[in-house]
């Protein structure tokens, strides 16, 4: 499965617990920050920058489902007011980088799930409309 998906029918596993957002609200970085943090229920510590957004969607501990899918829909307003195509084209780095990091995760057999470092393992994937915008914006990452 690739990390960054084109597609107007998402076909994922039962298994995965998909979180839509809606492109339309997240047309700058900072409102993509926000509607994150309320969708997956970032930690209060979140920055909303992208460092905290690296550190919390390498964590995801609070999470209980192992597979998580991000659906943005109306892929084309996605980002769409945010002047700097070079923030949007590292964000969108960071995401597939992420979503390889998890699935080469190894899993923790030297720590105990009791213990404050203990991070499960997830499965994350970033499926978002199909666009012609959002098409272009990928082809980066192929």
């Amino acid at each position: 499965m690739n990390n960054l998906i084109i597609t107007n029918t998402p076909e994922l596993p039962e298994d995965y617990s998909i979180a839509v957002i809606d492109g339309k609200e997240v047309t700058t970085l900072r409102h993509f920050y926000e509607v994150l943090a309320k969708t997956l229920e970032f930690p209060d510590y979140f920055g909303f920058n992208l460092d905290s957004l690296d550190e919390l969607l390498n964590d995801l501990s609070w999470i209980e489902n192992e597979k998580i899918a991000i659906q943005i829909i109306n892929s084309e307003s996605f980002l769409a007011s945010e002047r700097n195509q070079d923030k949007i084209l590292t964000l969108l780095d960071l995401l597939d980088a992420t979503c390889e990091d998890w699935r080469w995760m190894e899993p923790q057999e030297d720590i105990s799930e009791d213990d404050e470092d203990y991070i499960p393992k997830k499965e994350l994937v970033f499926v978002f409309s199909e666009s012609p915008r959002i098409t272009e914006l990928l082809k980066h990452f192929e």
